[in-house]
């Protein structure tokens, strides 16, 4: 689980930028259609450990710099059987609006379509996943 205020940010970035198909946020309620259509289902987590301390010698402990990583996964969710091309498409896609960037106290890190993992099946749909990974200073 990230923290809210990287949550947050990256929430808005995705509404913001991100018209192509529904957003579907952890934990929201998206009723599936009669006739599959293409979605993002987004997932954000901390890598194992939260916080860590970046700095030394500031004071008081919290007054030195204190670093969140974390990884932002875009599942692309595509109809079954309809192959992988859109799913990599809107992956790249999603990828360009983070890769590279500096949004607030976010900075955003290495992107990959699929790390190495085939698409997964799940019901009537498949899923090809986009990977970012992120780092929040405070």
């Amino acid at each position: 689980m990230s923290s809210v205020a990287s949550f947050d940010l990256i929430e808005a970035r995705l509404r913001d930028q991100w018209s192509t198909t529904p957003l579907v946020f952890e934990n929201e309620d998206h009723p599936l259609p009669d006739e599959p259509a293409p979605f993002v289902y987004v997932e954000m987590w901390g890598i194992p450990g939260g916080f860590d301390q970046a700095s030394i010698g500031s004071g008081a402990r919290d007054d030195n710099l204190w670093r969140e990583h974390g990884t932002l996964d875009l599942h692309v969710m595509v109809p079954n059987n309809t192959g992988s091309r859109a799913g990599r498409t809107y992956a790249g896609q999603l990828i360009d609006i983070f890769r590279g960037k500096d949004l607030g106290t976010l900075t955003f890190l290495e992107a990959s379509v699929g790390e190495g993992k085939p698409g997964r099946e799940f019901a009537n749909y498949w899923a090809m996943t986009a990977s970012i990974s992120w780092r929040r200073d405070q």
